[in-house]
């Protein structure tokens, strides 16, 4: 079983940057990939980015490609979210994910307990 809390979203300008942390509470010790998706008003939850257990692999989805950057500190069991020069079709829940693979958390985790409540991000014009 996995409990995942997210923080760190928030109200920013256009061109503005903010971090957002998720860290994870995991009853056994297992590794796994962490990532991070999100979902606009009615639109579907889309994937943003996700990283390896070690760090060494990472896939980042097209919105976040060149402005986002995915870490993660396995000491502290927190995965983070550098998000730089925000638009404001960034304005969206940002929902962390665990998962066995880096694949797997690409794919979108099937376990509801795979993901967290979400932190919502708005960035103003």
């Amino acid at each position: 079983q996995v409990q995942l809390a997210e923080s760190g979203g928030g109200l920013v300008q256009a061109g503005g940057s903010l971090r957002l942390s998720c860290a994870a509470s995991v009853r056994t010790p297992i590794t796994y990939a962490m990532g991070w998706f999100r979902q606009a008003p009615g639109k579907e939850r889309d994937f943003v980015a996700a990283i390896s257990w070690s760090g060494t692999n990472t896939n980042y989805g097209d919105s976040a490609k060149g402005r986002f950057t995915i870490s993660r500190d396995n000491a502290k069991n927190t995965v983070y979210l550098q998000m730089d020069s925000l638009k404001p079709e960034d304005t969206a829940v940002y929902y962390c994910a665990v998962d066995r693979a880096l694949s797997l958390v690409v794919r979108g985790p099937t376990r509801s307990d795979y993901w967290g409540q979400g932190t919502q991000v708005t960035v103003s014009s």
